[in-house]
């Protein structure tokens, strides 16, 4: 992914109005990610720990959006799967709501995923951050990071309001 600029990612957002993409907490140290390793940049709000977001680059220009996560933990860790990269954690996957784009998101509609709650997909497939819990897959890295774009694009999709192509 190419490293985007503050006023790319607030520009991009899907599922809020531009007032809400201004006011919203971008990370602070923007130029350190590792952007080469990166197919999209996640993040949470550091004040406001229940919204995250998510900016990926797809057909050649960035695509946002706003995530919200249930507020309600449970007592007890699971072992749950991230939905993007099919990563395998223990308490660490969180079910992320997004409102819909356009008129069907002011009127509530909204599409979710369990994702890994760090939103650090990217770095799991690529082994640049370990879980503990590891799942023997047959797939190559390469393999594996074509499978999570995937998901991803299918995500996004979604929360345009599009039906993703299956296959």
């Amino acid at each position: 992914m190419r490293e985007l600029t503050d006023p790319e990612i607030r520009a991009a957002f899907l599922n809020c109005s531009k007032g809400e993409a201004k006011r919203l907490n971008l990370p602070r140290e923007l130029p350190e990610q590792p952007w080469p390793e990166l197919d999209f940049l996640g993040w949470r709000d550091p004040q406001a720990p229940d919204r995250a977001y998510l900016v990926a680059e797809l057909d050649g220009r960035p695509q946002a959006v706003v995530l919200r996560s249930s507020s309600g933990a449970s007592w007890q860790p699971r072992r749950s799967i991230c939905s993007l990269c099919v990563t395998t954690h223990t308490g660490g996957v969180s079910l992320l709501v997004a409102p819909l784009a356009g008129p069907a998101g002011r009127q509530g509609n909204s599409v979710g995923a369990y994702m890994c709650s760090d939103l650090a997909c990217p770095l799991y497939v690529r082994g640049l951050r370990e879980t503990g819990t590891k799942i023997h897959e047959s797939l190559t890295q390469e393999q594996r990071i074509e499978r999570m774009r995937g998901n991803l694009a299918a995500f996004l999709a979604k929360v345009r309001g599009e039906t993703a192509p299956t296959g």
